[in-house]
């Protein structure tokens, strides 16, 4: 089962969390002369990122790509990479490499080979994937009902990354597309962590902890897979 580290309040959870990665970037480093993690999108990633980016650490030999990422461009507010090149803007302008999901074509499915030849420039094992989770159950781009869950959890198409359609477009929402890491790409790494806050995700979480169809709740081929340690990273 993941550990669960739980804090008093946003706060201290992002400060925890913040000297846990520092720590981690610093041991890969004199380790592995590198350091290589996966990010996640979302609100409380971006305090995290903007606290990790205070910190002195070698960033030239830290390499940091997404999870998965709306197919916008860099230009988008939407933009997952937009957020981390501005949260951890100290840590670029040191040489930090990103490595972006988004690439050249109107489709995430337009894009898949090009984004995945990209991605072999990441150093493997990733030292930390970051995931965060939403209130449908949802981690990464691995949506309940979206069309591509399929290949995105079984990487079946032999990629790194696999494009997904939320529900909501098929519905007729104006929720971008998406593309993803599959499951077995984001599983290779060290060590996998989800940053969750609020009662309410909390709740969720709970319910995913659970035996069940892992299509219901996407969410559940992380946290029991036993391939890679998982840690919890939770506050109300």
């Amino acid at each position: 089962m993941p550990t669960i580290n739980a804090h008093a309040d946003k706060a201290s959870l992002v400060a925890a969390f913040a000297d846990h990665i520092a720590g981690l970037i610093r041991d890969a480093v004199a380790t592995y002369g590198r350091a290589s993690l996966v990010l996640s999108g979302g609100t409380t990633p971006a305090d995290l990122f903007a606290r990790l980016d205070t910190y002195d650490l070698p960033w030239d030999k830290v390499y940091l790509t997404l999870s998965d990422e709306r197919w916008v461009d860099l230009d988008d507010p939407a933009s997952n990479e937009a957020m981390v090149r501005r949260t951890l803007s100290n840590a670029v302008a040191k040489g930090a490499t990103v490595v972006g999901l988004k690439s050249v074509g109107a489709t995430p499915a337009d894009g898949l080979a090009r984004t995945s030849s990209r991605l072999a420039t990441m150093p493997r094992p990733y030292d930390l994937v970051l995931l965060g989770m939403g209130e449908d159950s949802h981690t990464a781009s691995f949506f309940p009902g979206a069309a591509g869950l399929e290949e995105a959890l079984s990487g079946s198409l032999g990629l790194a990354v696999a494009a997904v359609t939320p529900a909501a477009i098929t519905a007729g929402g104006s929720v971008p597309a998406r593309i993803t890491l599959t499951l077995p790409e984001l599983l290779r790494a060290r060590a996998v962590a989800l940053l969750i806050t609020g009662d309410k995700k909390k709740s969720v979480l709970d319910t995913a902890l659970l035996p069940g169809p892992v299509e219901a709740a996407p969410v559940r081929s992380v946290l029991h897979q036993t391939q890679v340690p998982v840690s919890i990273w939770w506050a109300p």
